[in-house]
């Protein structure tokens, strides 16, 4: 929150006769006791990036807006090294999860999820957690449908994954600025990150159908493109900005993937990417193991690793990987837990990591106790 001088020069101009009034009325303490912290609450960014180590859990926006499972999840953290939740704001289905805001008269397509995400936020935030909303971008059925001219084609009609989910193409920059108004009226919720998820062109469907509307640019310098307009919008908002990617993408310099993912083209831009390091979505003999999935620390250490060498001058952000909380290739009990976390803590730059269980079943297994 930024401090408004005009309102402060004012206090301190009436001082003691305002002060006074307003101490009696309101039961405040003596002056004497009140800082400026006391009024106006920092804002996250006042925190160096370099001090922000999250080490978090992801949750549906139905998890996070349930009591119950909200005050399980906050004692789980409590009692653990744990300092960090991820919460949807727009999922797979490309919904916004809560109602429209307060003066918004664009399109908002909503489905009332977070009853009260403002005060989902607080609560999490008054027992010390930091609170990451995720935003999924181009993977949006719902966009795609009601604003058909932006969406992925194929043919005359539009174009869809293996999971029948249909996608906005990345190309139109009518989709980015849709997905920044989201951002900025979540950051006004008190959110201290915004994650965006699914930041590419699609991966698996019937591709050679699929319509881009591309001009001739590369899938890469049309994400480089989106990746520098979101910064330039967003970097002197109250709120950290973060991506996901493939963690294929670590090991590429130049090739995206035909997803249009290539780290050089992000760590400009942001404050963290998250590379999604699931041993278990890696192939069999990648680093030598015939099952990846049952040999997480050896995995992410060469992912991690291998990140390193897109870090250059004009990098800005630091590495926070997704790591693997459930049962794939493996069974994944509390030691193959801990060693993807020592395989990303002992890396020279660490901003910590997220846990990712879509059912958001999580225990203490892996995890260490809090003192």
């Amino acid at each position: 929150m930024k401090m408004n001088y005009l309102i402060l020069g004012v206090i301190i101009m009436f001082g003691g006769v305002f002060l006074a009034f307003n101490w009696a009325a309101e039961g405040l303490p003596d002056p004497v006791d009140i800082s400026i912290e006391d009024i106006f609450e920092p804002d996250p960014k006042d925190v160096p990036r370099e001090e922000v180590v999250a080490k978090g859990l992801y949750l549906t926006g139905y998890s996070a807006n349930n009591p119950k499972k909200r005050a399980e999840i906050i004692e789980l953290i409590e009692s653990t090294e744990l300092n960090a939740v991820v919460v949807d704001v727009k999922d797979y289905t490309g919904y916004i999860l809560y109602d429209r805001p307060e003066g918004e008269d664009g399109v908002w397509l909503s489905k009332s999820i977070l009853d009260d995400p403002r005060a989902v936020v607080k609560d999490f935030q008054d027992h010390g957690i930091y609170v990451i909303a995720r935003q999924t971008v181009f993977q949006d059925p719902i966009y795609a449908q009601t604003v058909p001219h932006v969406a992925v084609r194929s043919g005359e009609g539009l174009w869809r994954d293996y999971k029948g989910l249909a996608w906005v193409d990345a190309s139109q920059q009518e989709v980015w600025e849709y997905n920044l108004k989201i951002a900025q009226h979540t950051i006004d919720l008190g959110f201290d990150e915004i994650n965006f998820d699914y930041v590419r062109f699609p991966s698996d469907g019937n591709l050679a159908a699929a319509k881009f509307a591309l001009d001739g640019r590369k899938k890469s310098e049309v994400m480089h493109d989106f990746f520098a307009f979101m910064y330039e919008h967003l970097k002197d908002e109250p709120a950290f900005i973060s991506y996901d990617v493939f963690g294929l993408t670590m090991d590429n310099n130049d090739f995206d993937l035909n997803i249009g993912q290539r780290a050089q083209d992000i760590l400009p831009y942001a404050d963290f990417v998250s590379p999604m390091i699931y041993p278990s979505h890696y192939p069999n003999g990648y680093a030598g193991y015939d099952n990846p999935a049952a040999n997480p620390y050896g995995v992410i250490k060469k992912t991690m690793t291998l990140g390193q060498q897109h870090m250059t001058t004009s990098t800005v952000a630091a590495y926070r990987p997704w790591l693997q909380a459930f049962n794939i290739g493996a069974t994944y009990d509390a030691q193959k837990i801990r060693d993807q976390i020592r395989a990303v803590e002992e890396q020279p730059k660490n901003a910590g990591w997220l846990l990712w269980n879509a059912r958001n079943v999580y225990s203490t297994k892996g995890l260490e106790l809090a003192e």
